[in-house]
């Protein structure tokens, strides 16, 4: 059976080459149920080398052929402000991209998408969607602004300004695949991909993400890739097992339902800092190890 590469591997150090540029499109067509072009891929904190840019842990964006962006990013880790920081991703890519002196209809619309393989809170479903609208609190109708583009009046809704989020929660699919969006979910869980596959992006996955394919070099990277991510699971995952278990024995001593979250939070927070504390020995980078962690630079110094 054939091997293909992770996304997650794809996105950092493959899919930035134009030739490449496919697979993303797809996964983007799909996704937003448009076709999506990309133009180019603007400059992101997730490939940028300066120690002191700001480090938000973007892995790809891009510009469609309509201007507006696109994020897209995978986390492995579970990151106890998860959200909050996807409103800062979004924030700084519309402000990056407006120059000092353009008129505010020169700002473009952000798409986030979040490619999540933790447990990211209480849901049912393994796709969520939003985005803020303006609704009418008595009428119920959605607010329509007058706008002036190129002199021409014209007409927009908040739906074609705001940014619209989507989280992608891999863990949670478990269905046999029927759909695009389903096929590509069996590739970013378990890496099928099937032979006569007509998902955009998936066709050019095929061909372009195989293992073999790669030197001898770069599978040796991407084994270690992946058997880190696997220990770091492990090692997160049975810390979390026991804070909450802690939690429930102290919640029941006390009677204090409250003892349970402190516990899992607990947890969560010592697995962090045991992982932060094993990269830095091993000399990673404060930002690489703050992507993998969730933890501030200055919280992994203090280490």
């Amino acid at each position: 059976m054939e091997k293909y590469i992770r996304f997650d591997w794809a996105a950092k150090r493959m899919l930035r080459d134009k030739a490449n540029y496919g697979v993303l499109e797809g996964l983007m067509t799909v996704l937003l149920d448009e076709k999506v072009t990309i133009v180019e891929l603007l400059e992101s904190e997730g490939n940028q080398d300066a120690e002191d840019d700001k480090f938000n842990r973007v892995d790809i964006k891009a510009k469609n052929s309509k201007g507006e962006i696109i994020l897209v990013e995978i986390q492995q880790t579970r990151e106890l402000h998860y959200l909050q920081r996807i409103l800062y991703g979004v924030a700084k890519a519309i402000t990056e991209h407006i120059k000092l002196g353009n008129k505010y209809d020169q700002v473009k619309k952000v798409y986030s998408i979040s490619i999540v393989y933790f447990d990211l809170g209480k849901g049912a479903d393994y796709l969520y969607h939003g985005q803020n609208k303006l609704v009418g609190v008595h009428t119920n109708d959605q607010l329509v602004i007058n706008t002036r583009t190129k002199d021409a009046i014209g007409m927009v809704s908040s739906t074609d300004i705001f940014p619209e989020y989507y989280i992608i929660r891999v863990n949670e699919f478990n269905k046999v695949a029927t759909t695009p969006l389903e096929e590509w979910l069996d590739y970013l869980k378990d890496g099928n991909i099937r032979d006569n596959t007509t998902t955009p992006g998936l066709a050019e996955a095929r061909e372009r993400l195989r293992y073999m394919q790669m030197s001898d070099d770069e599978r040796r990277a991407y084994d270690r890739h992946i058997d880190n991510i696997m220990v770091e699971n492990d090692i997160l995952e049975t810390k979390v097992i026991e804070g909450l278990e802690r939690g429930r024995a102290e919640g029941r001593a006390e009677g204090r339902a409250e003892g349970r979250a402190e516990g899992l939070t607990e947890g969560v927070a010592k697995a962090s800092r045991d992982n932060a504390r094993r990269m830095k020995a091993d000399n990673m980078p404060l930002e690489l190890i703050a992507k993998y962690t969730g933890l501030t630079t200055d919280e992994i110094e203090a280490l």
